[in-house]
């Protein structure tokens, strides 16, 4: 299975035969289109719902605005946005609709330094699993395990709600993608690609499971099973403070440090 994952920055690029990443901000206005497209194209986003941010430099995000079709989008309508972790508040307070889309991907910066992109869209069958109450913090599909964790649902609040902000900053802390009841789902990953493949790898696990269910019990792995993704996780460097706890909590594999 390894061979199937992602390698770790910066060399997965280069081991898929693609560019390496460039830190120009016209390239990266470029490549958020071209991930709002994929989101489309993939049915992860519909309408002008959804939001991509990206941590251009310590001082400005580069981020989609508010109102527009994300698969549809040309460099010049991408956002720089000043912007300061350290500054409590936000950098858009008069701004209703861009805090409406970009609160959450806030709280992930200033919970996360390692994050440099956000992703958030409406997966729909990771969507209806929370309408549903089905939980995907479950060792199930190997995958995911080893890039998601245990993905973690925070319950419906307003979009731009100071609960919803609350609860992104205390789930973002400690997960790379997060549901949201009713509302969409959360990746970050330290460069847009990764937080892209973690929306696809939420959406192909949720699909998974909504298809299991539907043709008997879920039989879930077993914590000699589960043992080695965790090891496996913590070599590509997705591990983090937590796991241990919730590995045990959930899939029975308890016992090692972190």
């Amino acid at each position: 299975m390894s061979d199937r994952l992602p390698v770790p920055v910066p060399d997965r690029n280069l081991a898929a035969g693609l560019p390496t990443s460039s830190a120009d901000e016209e390239s990266m206005r470029g490549l958020i289109c071209h991930v709002g497209r994929l989101l489309h194209e993939a049915g992860l986003i519909q309408g002008t719902a959804g939001s991509i941010s990206l941590r251009l430099s310590a001082n400005f995000l580069l981020a989609t605005p508010p109102g527009y079709a994300k698969g549809f989008l040309q460099p010049e309508h991408i956002l720089r946005i000043v912007f300061s972790p350290e500054r409590p508040g936000n950098p858009w307070q008069t701004d209703t609709a861009l805090a409406r889309d970009l609160d959450a991907h806030v709280e992930c910066y200033r919970s996360r330094p390692d994050v440099r992109a956000v992703i958030q869209a409406q997966p729909p069958i990771a969507v209806a699993l929370t309408l549903a109450g089905v939980t995907m913090r479950s060792c199930v599909v190997p995958e995911a395990i080893v890039l998601l964790g245990l993905t973690p649902t925070a319950a419906y609040s307003p979009p731009g709600s100071e609960s919803l902000r609350e609860a992104v900053r205390v789930l973002s802390a400690a997960h790379d993608a997060l549901l949201i009841a009713h509302q969409g789902a959360l990746t970050l990953g330290p460069d847009l690609w990764q937080a892209y493949l973690r929306m696809e790898v939420l959406e192909h696990t949720a699909s998974v499971l909504h298809r299991a269910a539907q043709l008997g019990p879920i039989q879930t792995l077993s914590p000699e099973q589960v043992a080695p993704l965790l090891e496996l996780r913590r070599q590509l460097g997705y591990w983090h403070p937590g796991d241990e706890d919730r590995f045990c909590e959930m899939c029975g594999v308890c016992g090692e440090e972190d």
